[in-house]
């Protein structure tokens, strides 16, 4: 009996083999990629597509990747004088919380949506530790707050 090599698999720019897990790993044919500047370039070059898939772009070429949960992590929170907190994503924009679009996952981590509403992100530890500093109890539920104002985020379980 003889060791057979693997089938040869076809990539293409609709099944790329990549994917990005909900921990925000990148995999490729089921193995991690690890390299800190291919994870980098990766995470830099996605983008949400108008049709729900989403595209990576790596220097000229492109292709479709599969995102298993949230396309992006957020890694911090930066203040914003007068509005609510900025997101410093994983792509490296940055982009203002919308707070009506803040959830709690059932792994008890903060989500919300991010690229005009077309992708999840989720909260880093960090993020999440930055996120709780602003979060308060008040009456009728959970509000965050800011510099000159709030937006409540988590109606009261009477509500």
């Amino acid at each position: 009996m003889t060791d057979a090599p693997p089938p040869v698999r076809w990539h293409t720019r609709e099944d790329s083999g990549i994917r990005l897990d909900r921990e925000g790993r990148w995999w490729h044919d089921g193995e991690r990629i690890e390299h800190p500047k291919i994870v980098e370039a990766f995470n830099r070059g996605l983008t949400p597509e108008a049709d729900g898939r989403y595209k990576l772009s790596f220097g000229n070429d492109w292709c479709f990747v599969e995102v298993e949960d949230a396309a992006y992590r957020v890694l911090g929170l930066e203040r914003n004088a007068g509005g609510p907190p900025v997101l410093a994503l994983s792509d490296r924009t940055h982009e203002p919380l919308i707070p009506e679009t803040l959830a709690v996952e059932s792994d008890q981590v903060f989500s919300c949506r991010v690229k005009g509403g077309r992708a999840k992100a989720r909260f880093s530890r960090d993020a999440q530790a930055a996120l709780g500093e602003l979060l308060e109890e008040r009456a009728g539920g959970i509000w965050l707050g800011w510099d000159g104002g709030g937006a409540r985020v988590f109606a009261s379980q009477k509500d």
